[in-house]
């Protein structure tokens, strides 16, 4: 189903805020980042390159087609638009979009590690599977290529050496899955570091996902099991964290 279309009023005061959110949280520091939200069928409202996401004023916003073109705005889009563009024609129901690096979740992105197993029921019924996608050059064509095959499955997904990124119906529920992701790596990092990481067993996940009146079930699963059949990262997952109990091994000499 294709999203309902906010105003530019409402989109640009959305992404002032949430660029905001994300500055003032540690997301996103000095011009990184990029937003955009869907405003029509062949409009995208999005914020500009080399500008700081946390100071942003609705009057700074870029409005581009669904092929880059630029038809409003001061200033040139994120140099990141191509990935966003990309990521609209793939999931025609997505409305928004956030790029951000997150700085905990973008360290497992640097290590090489998903986040992938099945740990918190809150992260698996809002989230599901964090994967990560292979390297691209940023602002090229490279990037949303590589990008694509996971964002059919995932709304949320970490970019090797590079972020994050998470989709939503609106910027809002973008956002929160951001907030999710970074809030999810503190905790699998941590509990790591403590010792290990115990992921629930397939059958509690089979509950969780057959809760009467639960949200629906998120797009990807950790791929750990045979619980999840949307998920597209099967036999990737670093299992009950063996992967990031190599990487915080290394940091610490063990």
């Amino acid at each position: 189903m294709m999203p309902s279309y906010p105003t530019g009023t409402e989109a640009a005061d959305a992404i002032v805020d949430v660029g905001r959110l994300l500055y003032e949280k540690n997301l996103i520091v000095a011009t990184e980042g990029n937003l955009s939200i869907r405003i029509a069928p062949n409009r995208i409202l999005t914020t500009p390159s080399g500008r700081c996401k946390g100071r942003l004023r609705p009057w700074d916003l870029i409005t581009v087609t669904n092929d880059g073109g630029k038809v409003g705005g001061r200033g040139n889009a994120s140099s990141e638009i191509l990935l966003h563009l990309s990521l609209y024609r793939e999931r025609p129901e997505v409305g928004a979009v956030a790029h951000a690096h997150p700085p905990t979740a973008t360290g497992f992105a640097v290590a090489g590690v998903p986040l992938a197993d099945c740990v918190l029921p809150e992260v698996i019924l809002t989230v599901g599977s964090v994967p990560l996608t292979p390297y691209g050059t940023p602002s090229t064509d490279e990037l949303p290529e590589r990008v694509l095959p996971t964002a059919r499955k995932h709304d949320a997904f970490l970019l090797k050496n590079h972020g994050a990124v998470t989709l939503g119906k609106d910027l809002w529920q973008a956002f929160h899955r951001m907030e999710m992701v970074e809030s999810f790596a503190k905790i699998v990092f941590t509990a790591q570091s403590l010792g290990r990481v115990q992921a629930l067993e397939p059958a509690d996940v089979q509950k969780l996902l057959q809760l009467e009146n639960g949200p629906e079930p998120p797009r990807g699963g950790c791929g750990n099991c045979s619980v999840c059949t949307r998920c597209s990262n099967k036999k990737t997952s670093p299992g009950k964290g063996t992967a990031v109990g190599e990487v915080i091994d290394r940091i610490a000499g063990r």
